[in-house]
């Protein structure tokens, strides 16, 4: 991160791709100058499609949405399911949609991690092609982010109890937002066996108070103020 006055330049680097975030297009412009200068690399231009996430802006309405439908067309061709009927909920490989949940679907985190656990018989494929189908009718949904001065993190986080029969261990979730925006999410089983719903309660909340205070410290790092 480079920092003058008022204005920043944040430099975003996954293996060899960088991705250059401003508030001030000659500090960008210097940066993009100095790297073109000291290594090879070629410069793409507005960033529109970054390890897989599709970006789009409306500039007039200060919108920017975060999309993977073409990383999903890619999935379900691959699993020959790209003319499937779309299906209305998510419940495929598994390791295919990881990286969707990850990045920009947090609709379906508890459903694969679901799926991980198990998809050692037939009808476990079964529930598993259902998310391919109801991907398939919502390819088109994205990640929505407008400007906002008022940077406020926001977390919900709740548990079952006890959902695991397997192991008796509750599974927990949490979101958070910033400025209205989903920026963190997951969806697991606990470490612990919870005795009662209270607990399975308690030690989600704290665990995803912990990722919060982290999540804003962050942001903090950045030079951003949060509340």
């Amino acid at each position: 991160m480079k920092v003058s006055g008022s204005h920043f330049v944040i430099l975003v680097l996954y293996v060899d791709d960088i991705l250059l975030v401003a508030n001030d297009m000659g500090m960008l412009h210097d940066v993009r100058k100095f790297l073109l200068k000291n290594f090879e690399m070629k410069d793409m231009g507005g960033a529109s499609y970054v390890i897989g996430i599709e970006i789009f802006r409306n500039r007039s309405q200060e919108l920017l949405g975060l999309s993977q439908k073409g990383y999903i067309n890619k999935v379900l061709e691959r699993f020959r399911m790209e003319n499937c009927s779309a299906g209305v909920v998510p419940t495929s490989e598994v390791g295919s949609l990881m990286y969707g949940q990850t990045c920009t679907r947090p609709d379906i985190i508890f459903v694969v991690g679901m799926l991980g656990r198990y998809q050692y018989n037939l009808d476990h494929w079964k529930a598993a092609k259902k998310v391919l189908r109801y991907l398939q009718g919502t390819k088109d949904h994205m990640l929505m982010y407008i400007r906002s001065d008022y940077l406020e993190v926001i977390g919900y986080t709740d548990s079952d109890y006890a959902g695991c029969v397997d192991t008796r261990k509750s599974t927990f979730g949490y979101l958070f937002l910033l400025a209205g925006g989903a920026v963190s999410w997951k969806s697991g089983k606990q470490y612990i066996i919870a005795s009662s719903t209270m607990e399975a309660g308690f030690v989600a909340c704290f665990g995803d108070t912990v990722h919060g205070l982290s999540l804003r410290n962050f942001i903090s790092d950045l030079g951003l103020s949060t509340v």
